[in-house]
């Protein structure tokens, strides 16, 4: 399948997503990354929300909260190598955010143009 986005160009809308599931895989990931046990990787990285495991997330001035391993300056993950299994397989084929933004920035004539879920 032909990649339709660019995930270079976009602000990093999917990691602002307020759900973003982990598996006991991806703690494990995660711990090995930072050289911790299982135990503590999981309490520092995670928390449990609607019954499941998610990523703890911190503040960002474009989106308000985002995940707690995104770098809000370079706009990029800080856990690449060791990113959750959802973070990996995210958005497939096309992702709808990067459509739209590239859109509005053309239509705008603006290439720096960031559509956020803030209110001004």
């Amino acid at each position: 399948m032909a990649v339709l986005y660019d995930c270079a160009k976009c602000p990093g809308y999917c990691c602002s997503y307020p759900l973003i599931h982990v598996t006991k895989r991806d703690i494990e990931r995660l711990a090995r990354h930072f050289n911790l046990d299982f135990e503590t990787a999981k309490a520092k990285f995670t928390k449990e929300a609607s019954g499941e495991t998610v990523l703890r997330r911190k503040a960002d001035h474009i989106f308000g909260k985002i995940c707690r391993f995104f770098d809000t300056e370079k706009r990029r993950c800080t856990v690449y190598e060791a990113r959750p299994g959802t973070c990996r397989s995210y958005p497939g084929g096309r992702c709808g955010y990067y459509d739209f933004l590239s859109s509005e920035r053309r239509r705008q004539d603006d290439p720096e143009f960031i559509a956020t879920t803030q209110n001004d």
